[in-house]
């Protein structure tokens, strides 16, 4: 069976050694020494290995059941929710005036991937109402704060999304679902939602769905949605549940994977809802909740193919497959371990050299958002907004993609159920679909946040990477592996992005053919960013003589493998852009 081992101390490095959080000019993170977030770290760790990870593979097999309307989530489910309700993790940067702790997003999201690595499925439960918290929180009345927040931040009342319909998916300006003042206030909701995570199941007393639906006489598409609180059971004023609402899960969807969450088709029949935010204005606040999904979702990419590798390794090493060219390394058995083998070790450094990367992306993405936040800083604000589609496509498609390779150093094991990295594959696969396929944001990127703000945000990230490079040229040995790369990629990057700037009003279908291989070619560009900053790091702690040297000559070595060997990738999709668009989209015209 799959074990899982929580990487506080490679978080720790990131945390401390490479974004200096305890230093930070942001409130609250003068709180963030290494002995507190160690300490958050560690038991939050004991909690994803020894509670969440043992319920992954049941989660798999069991799946939700429904019957009578009743949603039973898989055994050892309910018990473990109940704990991670003890423990305060699911406010753990909610405010603390609605039962949160108050501490920054970055210890959440480096929480979050420990829970999300160990039971995808399971974790769900809680992010999804932390969403639903958070649009709340962003958009409701104080009376609307005080009445669901509360509850919503204990988890004691979970919280759903609710926005695809049978007939559309992205294009929400198709949904049909009504809403029909009442004139008291309230609204009547009726239509049917699909693919709703979380949507019904027997962990939480309430469950408050955010809904959108059309008010009758508004505007046509997206500009006529709003968005409303919908309970599975009515509230009172003063907070006490009373009649079940009109509202009832018709089916469960049967999925590929992260069969532990309950996937629900709902149904409203005119079922009392409250208008969250303004009339109309329903995308807007709903967008303050998929961009956070979008983010958690990007985490939950990184966080199988994390998992997937730590088995993948230990497989590796322990596996007797063959004997290495160069001579035999384990002399008294009858073979050598796979990890000898050339082709077994790039898989494994792929894999690595990805998963340590985008860790630290992910938590440089945090920080962002605390800034914004917590600082009012409009420019992080921007910086993070630029990223979130890159965050979300290219570390789920990469994520999957190293989920796979991890899957491949079992050989015809790896295809067998009982290893357990079947379902890392098949958990992680939903990551590129859901929250918008990965194709909507790689569009997003290119047509909309480069021009974002006049590409103010664009270019300060250029600006960003040229200035490290420029600071750091004098450190021969980062130059040498780290900043040549990096700035080969950023001039990449830069080129691609004048071919949409050139091409895109001339011919847009051209010019968009060539996003897909932009997000990746960002992301590569951030992960190269991200590993010359953690090579400074290392290098820094090696000249003062650290205490673990074998940490850092590892973190260096992972990181020139992925500044020799998964780098020069930014070159390929660049050719691709400039060079195949137009007579590919010729060509397709012609074959279609």
């Amino acid at each position: 069976m799959p074990t899982y081992t929580a990487p506080t101390k490679d978080m720790q490095f990131i945390l401390h050694d490479v974004l200096n959080v305890s230093s930070a000019d942001i409130p609250g993170y003068e709180e963030l020494d290494a002995d507190f977030t160690g300490a958050v770290l560690e038991e939050a760790g004991k909690l994803a290995s020894e509670v969440l990870a043992p319920l992954n593979p049941v989660g798999d097999t069991q799946g939700c059941t429904l019957e009578n309307g009743v949603v039973r989530t898989p055994e050892g489910f309910k018990a473990a929710f109940e704990k991670m309700k003890e423990g305060g993790w699911p406010g753990l940067d909610l405010p603390e005036e609605y039962g949160g702790q108050n501490m920054p997003y970055v210890i959440n999201t480096a929480v979050g991937e420990m829970f999300s690595a160990a039971n995808q499925s399971f974790t769900m439960y809680q992010g999804l109402t932390h969403g639903a918290a958070s649009a709340i929180l962003a958009h409701g009345t104080d009376a609307q704060k005080d009445k669901w927040l509360p509850k919503m931040v204990s988890c004691e009342w979970t919280g759903t999304m609710n926005l695809t319909e049978p007939h559309c998916g992205t294009d929400l300006g198709l949904l049909r679902t009504k809403a029909e003042p009442q004139g008291d206030g309230s609204y009547k909701i009726t239509g049917t939602k699909i693919f709703i995570s979380a949507g019904e199941h027997d962990m939480a007393e309430n469950i408050v769905h955010l809904v959108l639906a059309k008010i009758p006489g508004g505007p046509d598409g997206v500009k006529g949605i709003s968005l409303f609180i919908v309970p599975k059971f009515l509230v009172d004023d003063e907070g006490k549940m009373g009649a079940r609402n009109g509202v009832a899960c018709g089916k469960l969807e049967e999925k590929m994977g992260i069969h532990g969450n309950a996937t629900c088709v709902m149904n409203y029949e005119e079922a009392e809802g409250y208008l969250l935010g303004t009339e109309h204005k329903g995308m807007r606040a709903m967008f303050t909740m998929m961009n956070e999904a979008r983010l958690g979702v990007g985490m939950q990419g990184m966080a199988q193919a994390a998992i997937a590798y730590e088995n993948a390794l230990a497989y590796a090493k322990d596996r007797l497959q063959g004997r290495d060219v160069t001579g035999v390394k384990n002399p008294d058995g009858p073979a050598d371990p796979l990890i000898v083998h050339p082709d077994i070790r790039r898989n494994l450094m792929d894999q690595k050299s990805f998963v340590e990367g985008a860790r630290a992306f992910q938590l440089w993405g945090a920080h962002l958002i605390d800034r914004g936040h917590r600082c009012e800083d409009k420019d992080a604000e921007g910086l993070i907004s630029l990223m979130t589609p890159v965050l979300k496509g290219f570390l789920t498609d990469e994520g999957f993609a190293s989920a796979v390779q991890a899957q491949q150093i079992y050989g015809g094991h790896g295809y067998i159920e009982e290893s357990g990295m079947s379902q890392y594959v098949r958990d992680a696969r939903i990551t590129q679909i859901y929250e918008g396929a990965n194709g909507v944001q790689a569009l997003d990127l290119v047509g909309r946040k480069l021009a974002q703000d006049g590409g103010k945000h664009v270019m300060a990230f250029f600006e960003m990477v040229k200035s490290f490079i420029k600071d750091n040229e004098g450190d021969l040995e980062l130059k040498a592996g780290f900043l040549e790369p990096l700035k080969g990629a950023s001039k990449d990057l830069q080129a691609a992005g004048m071919f949409f700037m050139q091409n895109g009003m001339k011919d847009p279908n051209a010019a968009l053919s060539g996003s897909y291989d932009f997000m990746h070619l960002f992301g590569h560009t951030c992960l190269g960013l991200m590993w010359a900053h953690m090579a400074k790091a290392s290098l820094a702690a090696l000249a003062a003589g650290t205490s673990d040297p074998e940490f850092h000559q590892t973190k260096l070595a992972t990181g020139r493998y992925y500044m020799a060997r998964r780098l020069p990738a930014t070159s390929m999709h660049l050719r691709r852009i400039e060079s195949g668009a137009a007579p590919v989209m010729d060509l397709a015209a012609e074959a279609f």
